[in-house]
């Protein structure tokens, strides 16, 4: 027998009154959209000033739009493409589970630009703003993951391995933990710990780019430790889904990064 640690099994439903039920991955959503809203705040106000209250409060209707409806369309187009071709209109089945960071990410960036041009906003100092933000939610969301249990990691006998409901009797890697920390934790704390020199924050676009090459490796790196996922397992090189979606990160990151220098 292997050394494990026993799995939480918490109720992935926080709160039931009759049959409305609110979910812990719904308020991890609402916490990562709250918190964001209260750090951007804060932050666009920092010289050169990025927006004034009255946009951060009309945003957060913008972002949450880019995320259920990126999100949403990211997981069928990235990962189960083929699954709706018989009822496409399940794709908007948003209840049913499935959402892509990448997604996600692509439809805040979509959101965003949107809302700097209506608003005239210089859109890459507000998004080196947004970016700070976004691992709150990104922590959060992997809790979430770990309290549902799933997305689990590989199997491996190391001493802190857990065996998760549904994914056989073999311990595996904490996966979701790891990226809680890796993606969220790590990846705020050194946004902010940069956000707070005036200096970074006058070189339009570092930011976003640390975000996106720093979110990039982060996940290439979890996704070492996470089991793919069933319907698509390894692709070419041995790479999963979100490491082949990571790299285009990285390397735009990086430009982004070198070309605030200019």
């Amino acid at each position: 027998m292997l050394p494990v640690i026993a799995f939480p099994a918490i109720d992935p439903v926080a709160l039931a009154i009759g049959p409305f039920q609110i979910r812990w991955y719904a308020l991890a959503y609402i916490g990562g959209i709250v918190l964001g809203w209260r750090l951007l705040r804060r932050l666009a106000a920092r010289e050169p000033v990025a927006a004034d209250a009255r946009q951060i409060d009309d945003f957060v209707t913008w972002a949450t739009l880019g995320i259920i409806i990126g999100g949403r369309l990211g997981y069928v187009l990235f990962y189960r493409p083929g699954a709706y071709l018989s009822a496409p209109w399940e794709a908007l089945y948003v209840w049913q589970g499935g959402m892509s960071f990448h997604g996600g990410a692509l439809g805040v960036i979509v959101a965003t630009l949107w809302f700097c041009k209506r608003e005239n906003i210089p859109a890459l100092r507000f998004g080196d703003r947004l970016a700070v933000c976004v691992p709150i939610g990104l922590c959060l969301g992997r809790l979430a993951n770990f309290i549902n249990g799933e997305l689990w990691g590989q199997i491996t006998d190391v001493p802190w391995a857990m065996v998760f409901p549904g994914a056989g009797p073999y311990p595996r890697h904490p996966s979701q933990l790891y990226q809680a920390g890796l993606e969220g934790v790590l990846l705020f704390a050194v946004l902010l710990w940069r956000a707070r020199s005036p200096d970074v924050l006058a070189r339009t676009g570092y930011l976003t780019g640390l975000f996106l090459a720093g979110y990039g490796a982060a996940r290439i790196l979890g996704e070492v430790f996470r089991e793919p996922d069933a319907h698509l397992g390894f692709l070419m090189g041995g790479l999963t889904m979100g490491q082949i979606l990571s790299i285009p990160m990285v390397i735009i990151g990086v430009w982004l990064m070198r070309r605030s220098r200019a």
